[in-house]
C-alpha cells in the first residue's frame, strides 16, 4: 500500500489533527506521513492517531519541522 503524505506545516491546530483524522478515516489501514511545524500538534495528531487505533511509527524533527508516520 502505498504512503500518504500530508503537509500541514503552517497550519495550526486544530487543522493538522483534521487533516490526519480525515486521512485516517479514508484509509483503511497502511501508512500516512504528516509533516507539522509546531509541537503542540504533534502531540495533539499522535494522540489522535492512537484514538484511532493507529501506530506512531516515527517521530522525528526535521529542521524546524517534525515528522510523524503514522500506521495501522
Amino acid at each position: 500500500m502505498a504512503r500518504q503524505h500530508i503537509d500541514a506545516r503552517g497550519l495550526s491546530c486544530p487543522q493538522p489533527v483534521l487533516l490526519a483524522a480525515k486521512a485516517m478515516d479514508a484509509a483503511d489501514g497502511g501508512e500516512l506521513e504528516i509533516l507539522i511545524d509546531n509541537e503542540a500538534s504533534r502531540e495533539n495528531v499522535g494522540r489522535a492517531a492512537q484514538s484511532k487505533g493507529w501506530t506512531v511509527a516515527a517521530s522525528e524533527e526535521v529542521d524546524q519541522d517534525f515528522r510523524l508516520v503514522l500506521t495501522k
